[in-house]
């Protein structure tokens, strides 16, 4: 129950002696149990009057290791996403300390194993625009799926992909920038139960 919990709430002891917390976004099921040679990175939620803002702690990431990152799930997608670019950016073009070997994953509560799990990012190169080409699925705040402007039911979705991956037509995978992260990796680990291709892929973000 003690591990449940800090798979809900993640305290974060930080060097002043204060401890932080994030709330993590939830799952039903678990893609990565166990994480080794990692570092943690933190995206914070924070407020300045009425905005929000999103504070990123990279103090102890190492290049050559797995990077988790553990994210807020309250923070806006168009404020975490522009961060994970820069981590991805700074990772992949350190090549004086490259280890081929060592991935990008995002943390998440799996509330039936009741356990900390993890979805990897590593092949994902994100895109703040909308897709010129392709088959777009678009994941809108409000809950509701798109198939080229085709509402589309969850639970539809996996035959309409199995439609089009027989059609060997190239998805893209949309999200609303204004959905939130715990909404936005929910569907990301949803996407990864119905998707048969997962070599390196673009996500586009508007």
């Amino acid at each position: 129950m003690i591990k449940y919990i800090f798979g809900i709430v993640l305290l974060i002891c930080v060097s002043c002696g204060n401890k932080e917390d994030i709330l993590l976004p939830k799952s039903d099921r678990t893609i990565v149990k166990d994480i080794v040679d990692l570092s943690p990175i933190y995206i914070f939620f924070r407020t300045n009057g009425k905005d929000t803002l999103a504070e990123v702690n990279r103090k102890n990431s190492i290049s050559t290791t797995n990077w988790v990152l553990n994210i807020d799930k309250r923070l806006p997608l168009k404020l975490v996403i522009p961060e994970v670019i820069k981590l991805q950016e700074k990772k992949r073009g350190d090549s004086a300390h490259k280890n081929e070997l060592a991935q990008n994953f995002y943390s998440y509560a799996d509330t039936i194993g009741k356990n900390l799990a993890f979805i990897p990012f590593t092949n994902v190169f994100y895109k703040l625009e909308k897709p010129k080409t392709g088959i777009i699925v678009f994941f809108a705040k409000d809950g509701t799926i798109k198939i080229n402007n085709e509402l589309v039911s969850k639970n539809d979705l996996k035959k309409k992909i199995d439609e089009i991956n027989v059609q060997s037509l190239e998805i893209r995978c949309c999200f609303d920038k204004n959905s939130s992260y715990g909404v936005y990796l929910q569907n990301k680990i949803f996407i990864d139960s119905i998707m048969t291709k997962k070599a390196v892929i673009e996500e586009f973000i508007y």
